[in-house]
């Protein structure tokens, strides 16, 4: 029990950090490479640009991965967090509460965050990122306490094929289109058309709607799955071994991904179930690096900028919508993109609205203010 106590409650410098690099691209990072392939019109920063815009339907770029990868981290966590109650005998009943408060939470968060205190109720958009993680995370989080690993894996496997079929078999007609992966045509959207109040993020389509959240579960039980790796006694003084057997496990969910995009494109939108095994993949790709290099290797000062983005995630994220960022940016940055030629601008703009964000976590990482959910 003492070693399974200092396991759980052992937090992974690698996983703040991941999350961090993850919020680096929304809180200013995109545009710092945007303007950077503007002004020098280098091919690396000319597909790092074509890389940090969403895809319109069908494919896959990078920025479609920022938001499965924050669900992904938040699935890594669970196990740990799960452990670490458990080992200090808090009750089951106490754990389903703070799992349902969480999810619900974010899920309120999300409706806030979408201009909620308008009380614009026609208007207001229900479905959101928040909401999204806040859903998906607490569904796979109660399939995680009540089922051992061979169930997990059948959970996350049959949501998968099962959103597959439905799509594929009852395509929607109401406006006209036969495709069943079609912004128009599929289930998804059809079910949202339908039940979700409010409007729809495209009008006739929301990519963060009820029914695509499905999926979404076993975005977080694949973390989760992680999670549970991470903390097995097994490999607990092999981390080399761990490194490789999630590396292969990452090639394994991406080639899965490629050949169902086959048949059920990898889409963003939809939340496809091949976009849930290739992003899927490509996360825990991602997370090996991080961990191999931080946690394994102990290679630890250059990741400190992310850390301090990625243990305060959500008030960032709540922050640029409520804070004036920009205005502090014309502020202490007005200066400097005045003494640059024009096509510099939107760049040292880019890099003041990053570093003011910045700023403000790590004030608020010196004083230990977190906002936990």
């Amino acid at each position: 029990m003492e070693n399974k106590t200092k396991t759980a409650s052992k937090r992974l410098y690698s996983l703040d950090a991941l999350r961090g690099f993850d919020m680096f691209w929304i809180m200013g990072g995109e545009g710092i490479f945007i303007s950077l392939a503007a002004i020098t019109g280098w091919p690396v920063f000319n597909w790092c640009a074509n890389q940090l815009e969403h895809v319109p339907w069908h494919g896959f770029v990078f920025y479609d991965m920022i938001f499965p990868l924050f669900l992904f981290i938040a699935g890594i966590s669970f196990p740990f967090s799960y452990a670490k109650r458990t080992a200090n005998n808090e009750s089951r009943k106490s754990i389903y509460r703070h799992v349902f408060y969480r999810g619900l939470i974010l899920v309120l968060l999300g409706i806030l965050y979408n201009n909620g205190l308008r009380f614009n109720f026609p208007e207001l958009r229900y479905g959101s990122v928040l909401g999204r993680i806040g859903l998906a995370w607490m569904f796979a989080a109660l399939i995680f306490m009540n089922t051992r690993l061979t169930a997990r894996i059948i959970w996350c496997s049959g949501i998968l094929i099962a959103y597959w079929l439905l799509l594929l078999l009852f395509p929607a007609h109401d406006l006209g289109s036969n495709d069943p992966f079609s912004q128009e045509g599929n289930l998804a959207s059809y079910i949202d058309r339908l039940i979700m109040p409010g409007k729809l993020y495209r009008g006739n389509h929301d990519p963060e709607g009820i029914f695509s959240t499905l999926p979404a579960i076993s975005t977080a039980l694949l973390g989760m799955f992680t999670g549970e790796f991470l903390l097995s006694e097994k490999y607990r003084d092999r981390p080399y071994r761990k490194v490789l057997y999630m590396f292969i496990a990452a090639v394994v969910l991406m080639i899965i991904g490629k050949l169902w995009d086959l048949v059920f494109p990898i889409n963003k939108n939809l939340w496809s179930s091949s976009f849930v095994c290739y992003v899927g993949g490509l996360s825990l790709l991602l997370f090996v690096i991080f961990y191999l290099v931080i946690d394994v290797w102990n290679i630890r000062k250059w990741a400190f900028f992310f850390v301090v983005i990625g243990v305060n995630p959500i008030t960032i994220y709540l922050a640029g919508r409520i804070i004036n960022f920009q205005a502090a940016t014309r502020f202490f940055f007005g200066g400097f993109a005045a003494l640059v030629p024009e096509a510099w601008v939107p760049f040292v703009n880019a890099v003041g609205l990053t570093t003011i964000g910045w700023l403000f976590l790590y004030f608020l990482y010196r004083k230990k203010i977190f906002l936990r959910v």
